[in-house]
């Protein structure tokens, strides 16, 4: 029976994945197998030693300490592009918002008194301070080619409009679904010199981190609408103020308010409603759900954000699998490990991602306690199973 502590509620479309025989699952969860999370934040939270994996619900991980976490061979599960439509039809909302002046036209609108006999000639009058433009032709710019990214460039090129790309580390999987109408960007101040409005699609990490400067910002065309719906720290808040407040940025569309943010006139903030659909956080749940039962019945790794992919169709008497630091030689002590207790290597995959490696076995014969106790004391060796 596999224990499953819950941080938030998660999706019953998801929940309903993992068989009752198999699962115990509930948000007061002791010494559990795994953590289903969707925006609870784990920092705090005290590992328990037998903990193997958290999937959270969500493409974001930043609530999750990744790096602690993989220090012990904890795999992080997320679910890319779950959400991505969910996010794409806000981010496209909200350059309406922008570019047709919506938030500052509902608010007059909202504030006429309903009982007035010259309402109507009011609201003929008052529209006349709300006239704004169309985006068809004009030039959107994605930094971030990933699942949204590709899904809000694609949408942008179907209503008319030029759209230019930048992503210096897209995948093969992103190129194959970007609409090949989408021009590519040498670099982020090209991307920026180019563009009528601008949507934020990258993790925040160390790379990406106030990519949005003052200095990006000074090459960028005046009156430039930015949109971020990727995390708030990728862009400098200072630098994005000044702007709106010289006339740099027509308008900041933010999913992220902060206490500087939401009283500007040109901010249009929403609380973080990326992706707060019913749809997504089913199809987010799902993902998670069955990439932990999978990881849990048969050690495979897909859509981890600290380990790489790995999965094999099981074959043979017993899995052993091993996550551990991606150090010379670990193929080499394991095989003669195993090979010198007299158990055979039927299948094996092995890989790496940057620091970590991961390793399935598929053996001819179970591992007496003493092997797999043996296994454990391999140097550079973070978590070891057997299934």
């Amino acid at each position: 029976m596999f224990k499953i502590r819950t941080f938030n509620k998660i999706s019953t479309s998801g929940t309903e994945r993992l068989p009752k025989d198999l699962y115990q699952i509930g948000d007061n969860i002791e010494n559990p197998d795994a953590i289903l999370v969707r925006s609870a934040d784990l920092h705090s939270v005290e590992v328990n030693p037998g903990l193997k994996a958290v999937a959270r619900a969500g493409a974001g991980t930043n609530n999750v300490p990744v790096t602690q976490l993989s220090k012990h061979g904890i795999v992080v599960f997320n679910a890319p592009g779950a959400n991505a439509n969910a996010v794409k039809e806000l981010v496209l909302a909200g350059m309406l918002m922008a570019v047709r002046n919506l938030r500052e036209a509902t608010e007059f609108v909202h504030g006429l008194d309903a009982a007035d006999p010259e309402l109507e000639h009011k609201v003929e009058d008052g529209k006349k301070r709300f006239v704004g433009s169309e985006v068809v032709g004009r030039t959107l710019g994605v930094v971030g080619l990933g699942a949204i990214g590709v899904r809000v460039a694609n949408a942008a090129k179907g209503i008319g409009m030029r759209v230019i790309g930048f992503d210096p580390h897209m995948t093969v999987e992103g190129a194959w679904q970007l609409s090949s109408d989408v021009d590519k960007a040498g670099s982020l101040g090209e991307l920026l010199a180019a563009s009528d409005f601008i949507s934020l699609h990258v993790p925040l990490n160390a790379a990406t981190r106030g990519t949005i400067n003052a200095s990006a910002l000074a090459g960028a065309r005046d009156g430039l609408v930015l949109m971020n719906f990727a995390r708030e720290g990728v862009v400098d808040e200072e630098a994005v103020i000044a702007a709106l407040d010289s006339g740099k940025l027509g308008h900041y569309v933010s999913d992220f308010p902060t206490p500087r943010t939401i009283s500007h006139p040109k901010v249009i903030a929403f609380p973080h409603l990326g992706a707060s659909t019913s749809e997504a956080e089913e199809n987010c749940a799902i993902m998670v759900a069955d990439q932990l039962r999978d990881y849990l019945e048969n050690g495979n790794v897909v859509n981890a954000v600290n380990f790489p992919s790995v999965r094999l169709a099981r074959a043979g008497a017993q899995r052993l699998t091993v996550a551990n630091r991606n150090v010379p030689n670990m193929i080499g002590q394991l095989s003669q490990l195993l090979g010198g207790s007299g158990a055979n290597i039927t299948q094996m995959h092995n890989a790496s991602r940057g620091e970590l490696a991961y390793n399935i076995l598929d053996l001819d014969q179970p591992m007496t306690p003493e092997l797999i106790e043996a296994v454990k004391k391999i140097e550079g060796i973070l978590a070891v199973r057997v299934l």
